[in-house]
């Protein structure tokens, strides 16, 4: 089926069904897969938007596309009189209704995208200089701005927040976690939860983000354990040779639906995969999609040293595996230490993990302990206590030449790992060139994740700011227009969250309002054409 404009909540649920299953237990029916005869008239699930990624970045996503929309509270004054201004000229307008590039003129912050920057600032106002203002936003659901769109992801609501290691605090504020329309604190005195801190545990982040979309209502658009396989263009018009007439046209490509209606939905995108189903067997699916919105962060793929021996099955690459092999004993008693690798939070995290459970470290990292750029250097010590007593270690347990190991900790700052050996061994060599062989019982390196885009053709490596390159979040984010966040090199694909920069939830957020704003524009005016009768064309942008 084909969704040229909004149906009822129930209609769309009904098709969601016939495909992916009920949520409650419903059995799920085989979903028919494309093949080469199908023709593209065929009775096959057509849908304005499907969002790839339930994480904060999909669910704030679905929670704009359903209809909610923000206003300018009627008793709000921002405190950046300029911008104060600007929201006072269009105070009967929603955000997602105004001009975005207008409002976000001249404001900085800590996101190099304008709109992650302005939503930031409307719904934390003047947070990064230590205030507590209120947002200066109040929603209201707007039926009639509901977009048809479904939210696939491999787990529960929240990605990859259910499974981070539950005992370590966020680095981010508790309300800084939270989404549109139900903030944190709220949802914690609800649920009776005693939150001793303003920073909180990832499995308190992850459980209100599944409660949030419950609470929210946007149930009906997700599904869970799905796994995408491909993501293809069915093919190209010549809207994707010339996009600097992507926004200044709209042109239109009918096609039949079952009862011989005409649809404006375009069916630009085949997204193929399957759904897990309680008995662990797979039910493969196959969707069209006008619109594709990649939200799937980066934390499929960690980051690996390419080094020999790093496929030793003692040679870990994740804080959950580290923390598996803790509680199940298998380092009890063991004699030699853990080897760390890495200086970032994750790292940290592990150190602290280790230290806690009195396993000795060696705590091996590239950059100086001086280097400004290291994280502990931008957190505040009275907020992050931890990190900094980590930071302290980093800087005063230094392994050097005339020294021994230090039983606890000890740090080895500029220094690469060259090689694993079997006999659980790793050679390292300092920023001299000197090279050192020490043993250990565990070897954990945590040195970031990327992305994984195996779905897209080439791997997505054609979408970034550097073409023909892997895309990671802080070197080659996906190119996107900075208001809009469609990709530049690939029109109807859009891209939010940290595959463009935005690693923080706080900025995330800004991505699922470019959208939703872009896309709010092009339904209207692909009303304004069936209204009109107006027709022909090859394709709607």
């Amino acid at each position: 089926r084909s969704y040229s404009g909004p149906e009822t909540e129930g209609q769309l649920l009904n098709s969601f069904v016939q495909y992916f299953g009920d949520s409650l237990g419903r059995k799920v029916e085989r979903m028919p897969l494309i093949e080469e005869t199908v023709l593209p008239g065929d009775s096959l699930l057509t849908l304005p938007v499907v969002i790839i990624g339930n994480g904060p970045s999909g669910i704030c996503l679905s929670y704009l596309l359903s209809g909610y929309r923000p206003y300018l509270s009627p008793e709000a004054i921002h405190p950046n009189p300029i911008l104060h201004t600007k929201l006072e000229e269009a105070r009967h307008l929603s955000i997602v209704d105004q001009d975005l590039e207008y409002l976000s003129e001249g404001l900085e912050g800590r996101s190099s995208n304008p709109v992650a920057v302005l939503f930031d600032t409307l719904l934390h106002p003047d947070a990064d200089f230590g205030y507590d203002y209120p947002p200066v936003l109040h929603w209201k659901l707007e039926q009639h701005n509901y977009i048809p769109h479904i939210v696939l992801g491999k787990g529960p609501p929240g990605g990859a927040w259910h499974s981070m290691e539950g005992s370590m605090l966020t680095i981010s504020f508790g309300d800084w976690m939270e989404l549109p329309g139900l903030t944190f604190k709220e949802w914690a005195a609800s649920k009776r939860r005693n939150i001793k801190s303003d920073r909180v545990m990832p499995e308190e982040i992850a459980c209100y983000y599944k409660q949030y979309v419950k609470v929210m209502g946007l149930q009906k658009n997700f599904r869970d354990n799905v796994y995408i396989t491909s993501v293809s263009r069915l093919y190209r018009g010549k809207d994707d040779e010339d996009r600097s007439q992507l926004n200044k046209n709209i042109s239109t490509q009918h096609l039949e639906m079952e009862d011989g209606q005409k649809s404006l939905t375009k069916r630009n995108w085949e997204v193929r995969g399957y759904q897990r189903a309680t008995d662990g067997s797979h039910v493969p699916f196959c969707l069209f999609a006008e619109n594709v919105a990649l939200a799937t962060g980066t934390f499929d793929s960690p980051g690996r040293l390419q080094v020999e021996g790093e496929d030793f099955p003692f040679v870990l690459h994740s804080m959950s595996d580290f923390g598996a092999a803790i509680s199940k004993g298998k380092l009890r008693g063991k004699a030699d230490p853990v080897l760390i690798v890495g200086a970032g939070l994750t790292a940290a995290d592990a150190v602290l993990c280790a230290y806690n459970n009195n396993i000795p470290v060696i705590h091996v990292f590239r950059r100086r302990v001086t280097d400004t750029s290291l994280i502990f250097k931008q957190l505040p010590k009275k907020l992050y206590p931890e990190y900094h007593k980590v930071y302290h270690m980093m800087c005063t347990q230094s392994h050097t030449v005339d020294s021994n190991l230090h039983s606890a900790y000890t740090s080895f700052p500029e220094h690469n790992v060259l090689s694993f050996k079997p006999e659980m061994k790793c050679v390292l060599q300092s920023a001299s060139g000197l090279k050192k062989i020490l043993k250990f019982s565990v070897a954990l390196v945590l040195i970031g994740s990327h992305p994984n885009l195996f779905f897209l053709k080439d791997q997505g490596h054609s979408i970034g700011h550097h073409s023909n390159q892997p895309i990671t979040c802080k070197g080659n984010p996906i190119e996107i227009d900075p208001y809009t966040y469609e990709c530049t090199k690939e029109a109807n694909l859009f891209a939010l969250g940290p595959l463009v920069g935005d690693n923080f939830v706080r900025f995330l957020k800004g991505g699922a309002l470019g959208i939703a704003r872009c896309l709010a524009i092009r339904q209207k005016k692909k009303h304004e054409l069936i209204e009109s009768g107006d027709g022909g064309g090859d394709g709607v942008p």
